[in-house]
């Protein structure tokens, strides 16, 4: 892969410089926060070599690489000068309070799951030692490893404080000194003093706060606000002390005396909650994250799991959340991939899938899951019956981790521990997402693309215009807003029922043939219209909802039923301002009627096109 090549042909398509106001990475995607997203080409981005999938989320682009995103990210950096601050603006532009909450915790565990998953396998590593009787438990080496392995967790608010400072819009240093305030010496000899404890007359609740996590996310809020009182009221001359000395004076106080103990109290309430659940069904947790991992991925909900893990660690010592089931189905989705390599006619896919199931295998399976299975859905089908069967026993064997890890064969080592039946039934999970995922592989099968050799054949016997394999692209015939089909206020449309598709709120009132094809129905009242491509994709094209009662005013046919036409032949106009002064809603719902005749059909992720962009993919 050529790195530097990648990266500016990126840079161009996200819109260029000065369209980035922050790109970083985690381990395998660019993360972009956008100054206007409306200026990204989505489509294009897809076909860049390397480039696995994408994803528009929370106000952040998000570019799929695989395990060699860092590079891309570095020579991104070499191009331009906006920043690496993830949070940068994504959280003006999310909506409802979940998605703030979500985006939020997303942006702050990122950045530190590296930090955490070194260590966790150092701690991995030790366990190994332990058990194999390398080193003994009172030995140098056994200690050195011991404390380098636990510094991250006992650190942990401070390593948080400074990752949510940098999302909450604050002093990352100042947060630092907050998080490493409550780790402080001092506070844990009074802690161990037992005598009552107050700051300024003001009543302290003892905790520990090792290794905690909701209350430092609760007092860097607060920071973020007092922060910003503290530059706003203090003169520039003494702002360099002044802000400061507030922030951190009145942040720890609020923090020692209330946030603090009422984090500690929802991370206790979250402790109990998963207690309730892994005594009344401790099996259920490990289904879901099996089956559901792929979809949690795709959405960036998985990392929103990592504090709840934490707080298990820190409680309980030990982890069912995300280790058992995201093992099953990591494994699951590297044996589906290899499915599909042993069996393709395709050599290009035949080198993907070995080489996307073997990262997958190690815990990092975006390569797979974009690069393979999700794109000939079966696969993943496949992957999500192995992973959730593979949690099935997982769960009823209840099997935990000692340590954070990325979910992998690599990992196997954060199940030991005293009871050797654990790392046991950890590998019989391992086997049971292999073998029943191999068995729904065989029973669902795969569309399979044709061999790379036989293309050439088929393009030259194809003089009629048949359906050849490979994606199918349909493009915009009006210029304006993308709207998301669900957001139809017609139940025709909304729920599907005439076939997949997607929305546009127009611009111009002009409609472009999208496709090479046939008019085949051209309704008398003109306001849709209905078109069968060479590929034989068939189109309906139904401007504005309930315009049937306009019968045909405002509108003028460019082409009569019947006529053959080329992709950007005009087909029909209508006088937008006419049409809404009637009290008719133009949004225009452009629909693959014979969806069901193909895999899928994926609509744009742009939220305004231009006539002849890409507006759908149809996956025969």
């Amino acid at each position: 892969m050529n790195y530097k090549k990648l990266a500016e042909d990126l840079l161009k398509l996200v819109g260029g410089e000065g369209n980035v106001a922050s790109v970083t990475n985690c381990m395998t995607r660019l993360r972009f926060n956008l100054n206007d997203v409306r200026k990204v080409d989505a489509d294009a981005i897809r076909k860049l070599e390397g480039v696995q999938g994408v994803v528009n989320k929370n106000g952040q682009f998000q570019v799929i690489i695989g395990t060699d995103v860092s590079k891309v990210c570095d020579e991104l950096h070499k191009l331009g000068s906006f920043g690496d601050n993830e949070s940068s603006d994504t959280s003006d532009n999310e909506t409802g309070l979940i998605n703030k909450v979500l985006g939020a915790i997303t942006a702050i565990f990122t950045p530190i799951i590296p930090a955490l998953a070194g260590s966790g396998m150092i701690k991995a590593v030790l366990a190994l030692l332990k058990v194999s009787g390398l080193v003994n438990v009172g030995s140098q080496t056994f200690v050195y490893l011991t404390f380098v392995s636990d510094t991250v967790f006992y650190f942990l608010p401070v390593i948080i404080a400074f990752s949510a400072a940098k999302r909450f819009k604050c002093s990352p240093y100042l947060a630092a000194v907050l998080g490493a305030a409550l780790l402080h010496p001092s506070f844990s000899a009074l802690n161990q003093g037992g005598a009552p404890v107050s700051f300024f007359g003001i009543p302290i609740t003892m905790i520990s706060y090792a290794s905690s996590v909701v209350p430092i996310l609760l007092i860097i809020l607060a920071q973020s606000y007092i922060e910003r009182f503290a530059k706003k009221i203090s003169p520039d001359s003494v702002k360099v002390f002044l802000v400061p000395l507030i922030t951190i004076l009145f942040t720890s106080l609020i923090g020692f005396s209330l946030l603090g103990p009422m984090g500690n109290l929802i991370g206790r309430g979250l402790a109990v909650g998963m207690n309730f659940i892994n005594d009344r069904a401790g099996w259920l947790i490990p289904v879901i994250m099996g089956t559901f991992t792929p979809f949690f991925v795709m959405t960036g909900m998985h990392y929103t799991f990592a504090p709840i893990q934490q707080i298990q660690y820190a409680t309980l010592g030990y982890g069912t959340i995300l280790g058992p089931g995201m093992l099953s189905s990591n494994i699951a989705q590297a044996t589906s991939a290899l499915m599909v390599a042993l069996r393709t006619k395709n050599k290009d896919l035949r080198q993907l899938g070995l080489s996307s199931s073997m990262t997958a295998f190690m815990g990092i399976t975006e390569p797979a899951l974009y690069g393979i299975n999700l794109k000939l859905k079966k696969p993943l089908y496949a992957a999500m019956i192995g992973g959730g069967f593979a949690g099935l026993y997982a769960g009823l064997s209840g099997i935990r981790t000692y340590a954070s890890a990325t979910a992998g064969l690599a990992a196997i080592p954060v199940y030991i521990s005293d009871d050797l039946s654990n790392v046991r039934n950890a590998v019989i999970t391992i086997a049971i997402s292999i073998v029943a995922t191999v068995i729904a592989s065989i029973v669902i099968g795969f569309r399979d693309s044709v061999a790379e050799e036989s293309l050439q054949e088929i393009n030259s016997q194809n003089t009629k215009g048949t359906s050849l394999v490979g994606e199918l692209s349909i493009k915009s015939p009006i210029p304006g807003e993308v709207i998301p089909l669900s957001d139809v206020k017609d139940d025709v449309f909304s729920k599907e029922i005439m076939g997949k598709g997607i929305a546009i709120l127009p611009s111009v009132g002009k409609v472009y043939s999208p496709v090479k094809g046939t008019i085949e129905a051209l309704f008398k009242t003109k306001h849709a219209i209905g078109i069968k491509s060479t590929d034989g994709v068939e189109i309906l094209i139904h401007v504005g909802m309930d315009t049937v009662e306009l019968d045909g005013k405002h509108f003028t046919a460019r082409v009569e039923q019947g006529s053959s036409v080329n992709e950007g032949d005009l087909l029909l106009e209508f006088d937008i301002d006419l049409i809404r002064k009637e009290g008719y809603d133009i949004v225009t719902p452009v629909i693959v009627t014979n969806s069901g005749s193909y895999l899928d059909v994926l609509p744009t992720e742009k939220s305004f096109i231009w006539q002849n962009d890409t507006l759908m993919r149809v996956i025969p």
